[in-house]
């Protein structure tokens, strides 16, 4: 029978390269919550949202948060307006996405259901998506044609 124990040598590194390993896995499922922040209207309601505008940013979004404080979102900014679509894979709380043109008007609203793989897309290309906690949008009267204020909308109207 071969002799499968590992020289004293090898145990230290073998034991960092599992700890290494576990370290890169949990980094991937932890939420981000250090992205820049802006602060956008929506009416007369103030909405300070993360800013995911880099592609990891925005591939990982809300992702693995267990609560969202209630006038909190995140902004997705993409480089040119295109039909943008979101899923909630890893996601664990209900969101309200809403489709956002140059100018802060809202294309349309989609209600997405945590760690489900549907499908959720802007009805027009857009740049803006902002995702909100579900029935944000919808306890403060705010639908499609609808206009958010904020830095991000200012120099592109």
């Amino acid at each position: 029978m071969p002799n499968t124990a590992l020289p004293r040598t090898l145990k230290p590194l073998l034991s960092g390269l599992l700890l290494a390993v576990s370290l890169t896995v949990q980094a991937q499922e932890a939420p981000q919550m250090d992205l820049p922040r802006t602060t956008l209207k929506a009416g007369m309601h103030l909405i300070q949202a993360q800013v995911a505008s880099t592609p990891q940013q925005r591939a990982t979004g809300l992702m693995y948060r267990r609560e969202m404080p209630g006038n909190e979102g995140m902004l997705f900014i993409f480089e040119k307006p295109a039909i943008q679509c979101f899923w909630m894979k890893n996601t664990l709380i209900p969101l309200t996405a809403a489709f956002v043109a140059d100018d802060g008007t809202i294309v349309n609203l989609a209600d997405m259901q945590p760690q489900t793989l549907d499908s959720h897309c802007s009805g027009k290309p857009v740049r803006y998506v902002l995702e909100m906690n579900q029935g944000w949008f919808a306890k403060r009267g705010i639908q499609a044609g609808s206009r958010l204020g904020g830095a991000p909308f200012e120099t592109r109207r």
